[in-house]
Parts: structure tokens; C-alpha cells; sequence
């Protein structure tokens, strides 16, 4: 099967911005003509520098990608460049390796010196009857050849040559610059087009026949083009004649469900569903919470407020990310708050008082701000914000977004600790970083990850976070990690190179992150986030199902059109 790898030329800063298309993306020939894959998004990006003393970060980017399939895998050999596609000094004269075993996940080996000064084009091959590498590359004009020791390890052998050693040809995929053609095969081939082709029903099956009485546990189970499948039920009309006709159920909701409501979370209690959100329209100034029997009904619930800027003396504005957790039989609101400006925004925590209600102001006791296990501020040189909570074999962690700016701006990390159960603003590890923006599309406009948030299934824990400036080019990452795993140890978790959640992923809806995750009644997982209508609209809440691929992994780009078309929506089967 032939596939393309190239890059972009930029389309604008609003729309998918330079930096984006400074990265390598893939497309795939059908019925003789290149389709893009993974919505025309970046899967391959340079990872940003760090200064070993300041820890600063310097964001990279890459041109002129070219993979060469090798046995195991794949080969990536490119040039790397600043953010912004210039010369990259760090890089003279070198390319730049990554390894990948099915062109989803990406090792980056480093750097290759091959010359003195920058390079123009690089390509790799194997080396004839060697078994090894030959470089090939471009300075000044001419093109040279080098066999390599190891992939980042050239030898003494330097010979000028006639060509390149690639081609680009021209595809019709919009903004592809520099498309070069490799073949991948077999089970490979099928991996790398279950992971990047947007998902879409493919068929139904259910039984023909069933009992009256039965009708209301009815489902239909739903195949989709990875191989994976869902099972749905069915709004049912009136059997008549020994027959019952029914529409299978796709929840439809307009976006947004809430106008300048940012950071939503639907929470599920006793029954009874509750939305809570960052509220934009007053300058994030106070917190409500809607209260409905159902999710669909929280559209249009009323709303309560539970938190201002006034009402006690630590907490004035930007109260930031509320989220409902229960932890060891107790509920809590984690959320941000501070007393003055943006630079003193920090983690805090609302307990819940014996019998109080959710959606009622006086049921919540005054935030607490959260403490590392020494009983000091969790941090005192910078904000922290958007923290969350989950439990894995038996022990409660928190995640948080944290940020430095003195001496020097590093940016927003994500850290995770474990907490204490009774006291679950109070650390009882030390914070350990699970991932900084080092990737295009985490520093895009600014270098920011935040907003973390767990889903566990499949004994995985799955954390997404959402990363970049809160415009047009936020986006939603992935980590994972094994339940049980040791998940303060950051050799635990795996990240992912690319998003999985933009602007791409849903025409209309720009920007598109800070979510969070709730399971309904009917056992379905839903994605509650926010996105921009408009490429200047305020932020606004949506909400998705959460489909399951083929391989366990969260989908979130499932949109209601693909979930089940119209068209494959009605049945009928005989009543017993």
C-alpha cells in the first residue's frame, strides 16, 4: 500500500498555524488518489531543547521528512529547524532520527552530524550488501552520501553523488509541501489506518426477534472501520402485528450546550447529573451548577450559584476549572482561585458538608488551599491550577497544571502527587512532572499543558491533558498508563506525539479542550469540553461520546454524523 509523508504550507494562525504544519504528516493512496490521514494534522514532531540550568525550553520544529521502511518498522530521518521553520544553530550540519515500529508512535534517537554547514535535503537508505544505512544529503548544492555506523553515527566515508535520493510528487492533499511515497504493507498498513483514519460506522447487527417485555433492554450492537463496536438502544414505537419499529438512539446535542462556559465537568450523584464550568461571561467572578435528572436536560437546567469573588477574603476572582470528585465517601470541588492578580492563582479544594447539597451555596464549607506533606503552600513561585483526582489501586492521586515565572517563564507543566484520602488537599509524596510542551502543537502561541483529566478502562489509565494558548490551536493530549503501574514514576506513563482532540477534528468548533469525562446511566462515556463556534467566538461547552477503539484507546473525535448516520438508524424485528 503506497503512503506520502510531507509537511504543510501554513494556511493561517487562526485556522492551523505555521508551527502545526512544521511537523510531518501522512497520507494514504485510494482508487489512485492521496487521501490525507489523521484529519490533515501533524503525527510527527521535533521535541523542543531544554537548558540543563534554567530548564528553559526552546520549541523546534522540522522540514523535509523522509521515512524509510525498515525490518521492525520505520525509519524517520528529517531537518530540524527553529519553531518557526528557520535554521536551527543546534542542528548545523545535522539531521535529525526517529525510530517508530507503525508510524503512530515515534522515538526520537537524536541528532546526525553529517556536515559543517546546514543542510538542504536529507533522505536514508539501506545500505547494499552491507545491511546498514547510507545518508544522503544536500549543502550548498551538492549532494553527498555517508554510510552510517549506527543512525545517529556517521562514518569517515564522504563521497559527493548525482541525486538526492528522493522524489517529491505532487498529491492532491491541501497545503502538502514536499511529498515523498514509501510502501507499507500488511498488518502495519492496517495499524497505521485504524489509528488515523477518522472512525465511522461501517454496520449494524441485531437479533430479529425478541420478547415484548424485552424491548426496553433492547440493543443493537454498532460495528465501526477500526474493528471496534458499540452497543446502543433503541427508541421503540408502538409494536403493531407482531411487529416493533424503532430508531437506534444517537444522543444529539447542538454546540455549544453553554455559551461562555469554559473547563466543563458533568458529574453524576445519587441519581441525578450536575455541569459545572468556568464562567466566562462575568470575567470568571463566580461559580454555578446546573442540576438535571438526566445529562440531555442539564442543557437548559437552571443554574445555582455556589462561589463568588466576594464571599470569602482568600478567594477573589478567576476561579478557574471547578471540578466535582468524590473521594473516600466524601465530595469535593477542586478548583482555582486567588485573592489578586493572575500570578497568585493557586489550587484549591471545597469539602462538602454532612448532608449538604451540591447545587446549594451554604452546603460548601470555604476552600482550602492545597498543601505539599509538609503543610507548606503546594507552590510558591509560581500559579498552579486546573488540578484534578483519581484513584488506582487503592491509592488517590491529584494532577495539576503548574507554572514558573521567576527568575525566568518556563511555561505550564503538568505534575501528579498522591494526597492524603481524609485530607485531600494535603500531599503526602513529592510532585513529580509527567509531561512538559515540548511538542509543536503544546507550545504553539505560548507553552502551556494543563487541564488534566483521568479516564480509566481496560486496566489503563488514561490522562488527557490540554495543551497550547486557549485560542484557535488548543488541543487535547494523551498519556497512559498501566493500572497498578507505579504512576509517580514517570517512566510509567507513555505520551502521545500527536493530539487527539483540535481543530480539525470537528468543522465549527476551534480550539477545542479542558474536558473532562462521565459515565450516564446506560454505562456510555461522555466528553464534556469547551471549544470556540467561530474562530473569534467565546469559549463554550460541548459534549461527545467517548467511542472505544479497536485497541481500548479513547476516541473523542467521533462526531454524531459518524457515530450512525441517519441512514442506517432504523429497524424492526418481531415481537414474540
Amino acid at each position: 500500500m503506497k503512503f506520502v509523508c510531507y509537511t504543510r504550507r501554513p494556511v493561517s494562525e487562526a485556522e492551523y498555524a505555521p508551527r502545526l504544519g512544521l511537523s510531518m504528516h501522512l497520507g494514504v493512496e485510494k482508487g489512485g488518489v492521496f487521501e490525507p490521514l489523521n484529519h490533515n494534522y501533524g503525527v510527527l514532531f521535533a521535541k523542543a531543547t531544554q537548558d540543563p540550568e534554567s530548564l528553559a525550553l526552546c520549541p523546534k520544529s522540522l522540514k523535509r521528512p523522509f521515512v524509510l521502511p525498515v525490518e521492525g518498522g520505520f525509519v524517520v530521518i528529517a531537518i530540524r529547524t527553529e519553531a518557526n521553520g528557520e535554521p536551527d544553530e543546534s542542528s548545523r550540519g545535522c539531521a535529525i532520527v526517529f525510530q517508530s515500529p507503525d508510524l503512530v508512535h515515534y522515538t526520537e534517537l537524536g541528532l546526525l552530524k553529517l556536515a559543517d554547514d546546514f543542510l538542504d535535503d536529507v533522505s536514508l537508505k539501506i545500505c547494499d550488501g552491507c545491511g546498514g544505512f547510507v545518508a544522503k544529503y544536500a549543502v550548498g548544492g551538492r549532494v553527498y552520501r555517508r554510510k552510517l555506523i549506527a543512525l545517529t553515527l556517521p562514518s569517515d566515508d564522504v563521497k559527493q553523488c548525482g541525486n538526492i535520493g528522493r522524489e517529491d510528487i505532487a498529491v492532491n492533499i491541501e497545503g502538502a509541501v514536499g511529498a515523498t511515497e514509501f510502501e507499507v504493507e500488511g498488518q502495519r498498513a492496517e495499524y497505521a489506518l485504524k489509528k488515523l483514519t477518522p472512525v465511522h460506522a461501517v454496520s449494524v447487527e441485531f437479533d430479529k426477534t425478541c420478547k415484548k417485555e424485552r424491548l426496553g433492554g433492547y440493543r443493537v450492537k454498532v460495528n465501526y472501520s477500526d474493528g471496534s463496536a458499540h452497543y446502543k438502544r433503541v427508541d421503540w414505537e408502538e409494536p403493531k402485528n407482531g411487529i416493533a419499529k424503532g430508531k437506534i438512539h444517537v444522543e444529539h446535542y447542538d454546540f455549544p450546550i453553554a455559551e461562555n462556559r469554559a473547563d466543563p465537568c458533568v458529574y453524576r450523584y445519587n441519581g441525578e447529573f450536575y455541569f459545572i464550568a468556568t464562567n466566562d461571561a462575568d470575567g470568571n467572578r463566580s461559580i454555578f451548577v446546573r442540576r438535571a435528572k438526566t445529562i440531555p436536560e442539564l442543557v437548559n437546567a437552571p443554574e445555582k450559584l455556589i462561589l463568588d469573588a466576594v464571599t470569602y477574603p482568600h478567594v477573589g476572582g478567576l476561579l478557574w476549572a471547578p471540578e466535582f470528585h468524590n473521594v473516600a465517601g466524601k465530595e469535593y470541588i477542586f478548583h482555582a482561585c486567588t485573592p489578586k492578580e493572575f500570578g497568585d492563582e493557586q489550587s484549591h479544594v471545597m469539602v462538602l458538608k454532612d448532608g449538604g447539597e451540591l447545587d446549594d451555596k451554604n452546603s460548601w464549607e470555604a476552600p482550602k488551599r492545597v498543601l505539599k506533606k509538609d503543610g507548606s503552600p503546594l507552590y510558591d513561585k509560581g500559579i498552579t491550577l486546573d488540578m484534578t483526582t483519581f484513584e488506582d489501586g487503592g491509592r488517590q492521586y491529584v494532577a495539576w497544571s503548574q507554572r514558573q515565572f521567576n527568575p525566568i517563564d518556563l511555561g505550564a507543566w503538568v505534575y501528579i502527587a498522591e494526597i492524603d484520602k481524609n485530607e485531600p488537599w494535603r500531599l503526602i509524596s513529592d510532585p513529580v512532572l509527567l509531561t512538559l510542551p515540548e511538542y509543536g502543537w503544546q507550545n504553539n502561541h505560548t507553552l502551556v499543558d494543563e487541564g488534566p483529566f483521568a479516564l480509566i478502562r481496560g486496566g489503563k489509565v488514561f490522562l488527557t491533558f490540554s495543551s497550547a494558548l486557549v485560542d484557535t490551536t488548543y488541543c487535547v493530549g494523551l498519556l497512559s498508563a498501566d493500572c497498578g503501574a507505579d504512576l509517580l514514576d514517570p517512566k510509567s506513563w507513555t505520551k502521545g506525539n500527536y493530539p487527539i482532540l483540535h481543530s480539525l477534528s470537528k468543522a465549527g468548533e476551534f480550539g477545542p479542550g479542558h474536558n473532562a469525562y462521565v459515565t450516564d446511566e446506560f454505562g456510555d462515556t461522555w466528553n464534556t469540553y469547551h471549544a470556540r463556534p467561530g474562530l473569534d467566538g467565546p469559549r463554550s461547552s460541548g459534549i461527545r461520546r467517548v467511542h472505544f477503539g479497536f485497541d481500548g484507546e479513547p476516541v473523542l473525535d467521533l462526531i454524531e454524523e459518524r457515530d450512525l448516520p441517519e441512514e442506517m438508524r432504523e429497524i424492526e424485528v418481531k415481537v414474540e
